[in-house]
């Protein structure tokens, strides 16, 4: 079973942390791959012989009939045990079950079984696999109460201040009824907001706010951050070091869609930077652009789509060396001009507007593309930043020099207890269990599943697409059911909305230009006749609520348009119909044109695009299907090696810089 005993306040650090794991080497890693997957399997095992359900049933029965007080000062009791004995299997019970009243009083919601079969995987470390909306909302607050009963500050993480805002909103009236605070903090605030939301029992908010106050609190820290010295420094009172920093350490974490935060976030590190002094940004971006718009593709370059990246051929390196002599500077060096023109090639032909980015008064934002959302305080490094201002005729900011970055995995690593939640968990079990040393417990539904997933239709072009989902938009609509259009990006969504604005039907979009209208957006989306063009944003975390008498016509339908880098972001986009027993339609309609533009380079679009245009329409349906799901695989193992890579010099990056004696 999870050890607790380092979690429990009696000489807690100033700032608890897990100590770095050693780097990998071809040891640990056979160590790992049968060692660590036999023992938390047999630790899984363990925990699930234990019938934790029917003990918080036995414990609720003998609280029936408590008012708000009783319970609340039956939980202060329970507190003072778990602090002195950890989360024992019958204190955990009895936890829940107070928990669980208290939840039917302020929330008129009381946990399923499964909900508390959930919430005692989390307690033990390991990532709940629940299906989508089996209530992993009210599932959190399970562990996350225990936790901050026994004095143990608590993060609950999600993919996007939405989620953030809702659900610390949604859950406050349970946390105040056990006499526990809850704060959230999101992009929106100041440090000191987020550091009294720090303060609180339980704290809500987005991985990529609390990694950066973590790093925030590195910078704070630097080297010198030995527990004795943070202690006596303490005692110099608010103008300490330790008085200026935003968390309380890195405690107990339950992660929301933890495949998401730990897994696909994962390929990119997070980096806190300054503006640099150097004065010639602009100058080397423009150049750049200009000198990667006179190369010629497939002759001089190729394009790697899965890879999100440009290779120049050996007649394109010949090619740069004459275009090259002119301009000198930084350009003399083959090694810097090489990168430099691949990363304005990666800008000019990779990167697109309304896909990775918006143009917003006149600067560029980010685009998360698993969230669907806005990085409004983001940008590219290595120069990539500029490049895309240039491409896009904005003003050109200054680049910015790293002061502290971390990789999620270095970071998820160091909480004391670490646990999550997802509804796709079981294709990246392994790489959660050895990057993590998570196991993965599969979490039957609490009612059976009433999804009907249609037969996949593939056609060769995107017009042959738009004009069957039209086809199809009209079919469904006349039925009644609302409709949920997935698309993959904000250009997407905005050409799904002008094929409907053809048929004359209304709709709503839901993409990062509507940020502001999501909530309201996603009121409406399950009314009846209801059509909805979303890209992700309309994925994870969106609970999208039937009127009533739209499960008589069938429920909601969704349509994926396009498939996304995982097929564990497809299965996201189906769970929104269908949940808690409601019946609800899935279907996929693609084209091999527009799929293999996202999933797949230019060799092997080219080579299947043509190959599968010279069949008739049953076999383009057979054989698109069998390619399109190929390149997403491919996608999926080009992020892996990514994360690995991340991960590997991340590694070795902390190595080197603590034998310099610096930090992060």
């Amino acid at each position: 079973m999870f050890d607790t005993k380092s979690l429990l306040p009696i000489v807690r650090p100033v700032y608890p942390e897990q100590a770095d794991a050693p780097p990998d080497n071809w040891l640990d890693e056979i160590g790992e791959r049968f060692v660590g997957a036999m023992t938390r399997s047999v630790s899984a095992w363990r925990i699930g012989r234990i019938d934790i359900v029917a003990s918080v049933r036995t414990h609720e029965k003998l609280l029936v009939g408590l008012d708000q007080d009783a319970l609340r000062e039956r939980a202060r009791d329970l507190g003072k045990l778990l602090r002195r004995d950890g989360f024992r299997p019958d204190l955990v019970a009895q936890t829940f079950a107070v928990i669980s009243s208290l939840a039917e009083l302020t929330l008129r919601m009381r946990p399923f079984d499964v909900q508390l079969r959930g919430g005692w995987i989390l307690v033990n470390g390991m990532v709940a696999e629940m299906e989508t909306g089996e209530g992993k909302t009210l599932t959190a607050t399970l562990p996350a109460c225990t936790a901050a009963l026994a004095g143990v500050p608590v993060h609950v993480i999600t993919v996007n201040d939405y989620l953030v805002t809702r659900d610390s909103e949604l859950m406050t009236p349970l946390y105040e009824a056990l006499g526990l605070s809850v704060g959230a903090v999101t992009e929106t605030q100041n440090p000191e907001q987020r550091k009294q939301a720090y303060t609180r029992n339980i704290t809500y908010g987005t991985n990529k706010v609390i990694v950066f106050d973590y790093l925030r609190d590195r910078i704070t820290l630097a080297s010198q951050n030995s527990s004795i010295r943070l202690r006596m420094e303490s005692l110099a009172g608010r103008g300490s070091r330790v008085h200026r920093l935003l968390l309380r350490g890195l405690c107990f974490a339950i992660v929301d869609e933890a495949d998401s935060v730990l897994i696909d976030e994962a390929r990119t590190p997070l980096i806190i930077s300054a503006p640099s002094e150097s004065g010639d940004e602009e100058l080397v971006a423009r150049q750049g652009i200009e000198i990667a718009e006179t190369l010629i593709r497939n002759e001089d370059y190729a394009i790697l789509g899965s890879e999100r990246t440009a290779v120049l051929t050996q007649e394109g390196r010949r090619h740069l060396d004459e275009i090259c002599e002119k301009y000198g500077g930084v350009w003399a060096g083959l090694m810097r001009r090489e990168e430099l023109v691949t990363q304005a090639l990666v800008a000019l032909y990779i990167f697109s507007r309304d896909d990775h980015y918006l143009v917003r008064d006149g600067k560029i934002q980010i685009i998360d593309e698993y969230t669907g959302r806005v990085m409004a305080d983001r940008s590219w490094e290595r120069g990539m930043h500029q490049l895309i201002e240039v491409k896009e005729g904005c003003e050109v900011t200054a680049q910015k020099e790293p002061l502290a970055r971390i990789s999620y995995q270095r970071f998820f690593r160091r909480y004391l207890h670490l646990s999550g939640m997802t509804g796709t968990a079981k294709e990246v079990a392994s790489e959660l269990g050895a990057v993590y040393g998570l196991s993965v417990v599969r979490i039957p539904t609490n009612r059976p599943s009433k999804r009907k997933v249609l037969p996949e239709r593939v056609f060769v072009t995107e017009a042959e697409k738009w004009a069957s989902i039209s086809d199809r938009v009209r079919e469904i609509h006349a039925l009644g059911r609302p409709i949920l259009l997935g698309t993959r990006s904000v250009a997407e969504s905005e050409l799904a909305s002008n094929v409907l604005n053809d048929l004359r039907v209304e709709h709503q979009v839901l993409n990062a230009k509507q940020d502001g209208e999501e909530a309201a957006i996603i009121a409406l989306a399950g009314k009846r006749g209801q059509i909805t063009v979303a890209t992700n944003m309309a994925g994870r975390g969106t609970d999208i609520k039937l009127d009533e008498g739209v499960a008589d016509v069938g429920g909601l339908h969704v349509i994926l348009s396009e498939r996304h880098d995982s097929k564990r972001i497809d299965r996201q986009l189906a769970g929104r119909c269908a949940r808690q027993g409601d019946p609800g339609y899935f279907e996929s309609i693609l084209s091999v044109e527009g799929s293999l533009k996202s999933l797949a380079g230019d060799s092997f679009r080219a080579f299947f695009g043509r190959l599968i245009s010279g069949f008739g329409p049953g076999w383009v349906a057979i054989l698109g299907s069998f390619v399109i799901r190929q390149a997403q695989k491919r996608a999926e193992r080009a992020h892996t090696r990514t994360r690995k890579a991340l991960l590997k010099l991340d590694q070795q990056m902390a190595k080197a810089l603590s034998f310099s004696g610096r930090n992060e």
